[in-house]
């Protein structure tokens, strides 16, 4: 198999430059759904290479919604910022140091995301239908609480809904803030508390059209509600794994189709997540447990005609992570590839950093199982092979792929 793989890539790949982008825009053709991944929360290359594209689907394709791997509340003033709804006052960079500011901060505080934030926002102001940025992850339990109740507090017009969310929400009250101890604490609920948070989303759904659509507020409640929903089963699911993750990811596929749905049918979205979110896990091992992901279900829910993932990877480098959970971040070394890996062959085909396009005529060329590494935000190296390889079949998995060669980490902009 390798010998055969590395003449196939050999065969098949790009060099990566400003062409081989333009070859991909024209693969992705007239798909509504794009989704660009990244092998890591940690390196600048997936972050640059990223922004490069989204501004050619946004310049050229006419996309204007951008939906990421973070919470909706901080990622919402980026939006404001962006729309220019904010302080005028302000810059990317003191927007992006407020907004994420809990653990791995790194992740959307950096550089890379401040020069396409300034890029958007002067962008915006040559549209008529600004592009949007949102977070679609459900880890913002209480700060979504918050933006309902403080919402509805300022709007006594809808004063059933207030008093409807503060009984919700008292199911939350005992756990200072700490999700994690909801999650141990969870199994002693009634089942009355649990159906509270998902009645009052529907409640809110069913006012929603009365709501103030300036600045997106109509939006910003019905999603904050969402993440509520969505996070008290997170949480109360957190120790089983799979179940936990297929929630986490129905959970953004659900935050996608309420963006879609509030930006009209002709709405067309980029979506920025790691690659084991955007990369189709019936294509992956992770079949086996009976894990889904956005990319499988985006896929199902929209058709492959509709819809294009881009993955990435890297042989060797340098990639902003941490030793544990919650850790100061570090520059650590990303060592070389094992060789029977993805990585390693796309090495082996040639050190250059590369462009493969995956089409009907192709596809099978590239669907022997392979291990495929991916790196979170807690990386050890020593221990990489016992874990950071998802056995995957690439050619289905992805529609297009990035290798980087020799990657550079993050550059955070605080430390």
């Amino acid at each position: 198999m390798p010998r055969k793989l590395i003449s196939a890539i050999k065969e098949q790949s790009l060099p990566l430059n400003d062409q081989s982008l333009d070859k991909i825009l024209e693969a992705i053709g007239n798909a509504r759904i794009v989704m660009i991944g990244e092998a890591s929360h940690g390196t600048s290359e997936f972050y640059s290479i990223r922004a490069e594209l989204s501004k050619r689907l946004i310049n050229q394709k006419g996309f204007n919604v951008i939906a990421v791997e973070g919470d909706w509340p901080s990622a919402q003033a980026v939006n404001r910022y962006v729309k220019g709804y904010g302080n005028e006052e302000e810059s990317a960079r003191d927007v992006l140091l407020k907004s994420f500011n809990r653990w791995p901060t790194w992740m959307w505080a950096n550089e890379e995301i401040e020069q396409f934030t300034e890029w958007l926002k002067e962008k915006n102001t040559l549209l008529d239908k600004k592009v949007g940025f949102y977070g679609i992850d459900l880890y913002s339990l209480y700060e979504s609480i918050d933006e309902v109740l403080n919402f509805l507090s300022e709007n006594p017009q809808y004063n059933v809904d207030l008093e409807h969310a503060r009984k919700a929400f008292s199911c939350f009250e005992p756990y200072n803030r700490m999700p994690e101890h909801y999650a141990l604490s969870a199994a002693r609920f009634t089942e009355e508390c649990i159906s509270e948070v998902s009645s009052l989303l529907k409640s809110l759904r069913n006012h929603e059209e009365q709501y103030p659509d300036k600045h997106e507020e109509d939006l910003n409640v019905i999603m904050n509600a969402l993440v509520a929903k969505n996070a008290e089963l997170y949480y109360r699911e957190m120790m089983q794994d799979a179940i936990s993750w297929n929630t986490r990811d129905q959970h953004m596929v659900e935050a996608v189709n309420e963006l879609i749905k509030y930006h009209g049918e002709d709405a067309k979205i980029i979506i920025w997540e790691h690659n084991t979110h955007i990369g189709d896990a019936s294509e992956t091992d992770m079949k086996n447990e009976q894990m889904i992901n956005v990319g499988q279900l985006i896929r199902e829910q929209y058709g492959k005609d509709n819809t294009f993932a881009i993955g990435f990877g890297t042989y060797e480098g340098t990639v902003i992570a941490a030793d544990s959970w919650g850790d100061p971040l570090r520059v650590i070394d990303v060592p070389p590839a094992k060789l029977n890996s993805w990585e390693g062959q796309l090495r082996a085909a040639g050190e250059e950093n590369k462009v493969l396009l995956f089409t009907e005529d192709n596809r099978e060329l590239f669907n022997e199982w392979i291990g495929h590494r991916a790196i979170g935000v807690v990386y050890n190296p020593e221990f990489e092979a016992y874990g950071n390889y998802v056995p995957s079949r690439v050619g289905s998995r992805y529609d297009a792929f990035i290798h980087i060669h020799q990657s550079t980490a993050l550059r955070p902009l605080k430390e």
